[in-house]
């Protein structure tokens, strides 16, 4: 996202001098002159610059100038992650050291680890989860496109019969499959959507079937 930033940045102020220089000398304007519709040349730039950022910043901009994507979502799980534990017929999950909330869980009774998104809409599994949970999907058959942090991907639709996590339980569970996901799977929003309240408190994600 930054360096997005800065390429936007660099490419407003080169047209600015460009415009600028192609004005003045096309007007041969004295030397005084020349600076100081140079200089209002670059406030007006820097001005629409300014605009252009608060308002993508508010969310005011769409189609090819909305950013796209969702809740960057590491690479690789953690070697270890703390362990959640249950209060009442409430999932308590701490913090892992890489700042998000990951889980151990099960699917059709296969262990599996899962990073909690409630940016992601759907429960997303690599294909080393599906394929060692023995999920039905058909590799030649039609995928889905699924906008992520980074850039579209294809992904395969596919079901989880079971998927535990703890005390909480969830039945015929939709999931798109894809190897762009690496190794990670994450749990989104038709899971959490599903459970009577879901949040954090004091720094642990707290689920509540």
């Amino acid at each position: 996202m930054e360096g997005g930033d800065q390429a936007a940045s660099t490419l407003w102020y080169v047209l600015a001098i460009v415009l600028v220089a192609s004005s003045l000398i096309g007007r041969r304007m004295a030397w005084g002159a020349m600076m100081r519709m140079a200089l209002l040349w670059v406030v007006i730039f820097a001005g629409l610059l300014g605009l252009f950022t608060f308002a993508q910043g508010q969310g005011w901009l769409t189609g090819r100038w909305a950013e796209q994507g969702g809740v960057a979502a590491p690479q690789d799980s953690p070697a270890a992650v703390p362990i959640a534990t249950t209060q009442g017929q409430a999932l308590r999950i701490p913090v892992a050291p890489d700042g998000h909330y990951w889980v151990e869980a099960t699917i059709n009774g296969t262990p599996a680890r899962f990073l909690i998104d409630s940016g992601a809409t759907i429960t997303a599994l690599s294909e080393g989860t599906a394929r060692a949970a023995g999920l039905n999907y058909e590799l030649g058959a039609p995928g889905v496109i699924m906008t992520t942090a980074n850039g579209k991907v294809e992904a395969k639709r596919s079901s989880i019969a079971t998927l535990n996590i703890g005390p909480i339980s969830a039945s015929d569970l939709p999931v798109v499959i894809s190897p762009a996901f690496g190794e990670v799977n994450v749990i989104g929003m038709n899971m959490l959507s599903r459970l009577k309240s879901w949040g954090v408190q004091n720094g642990d994600m707290v689920l509540t079937p």
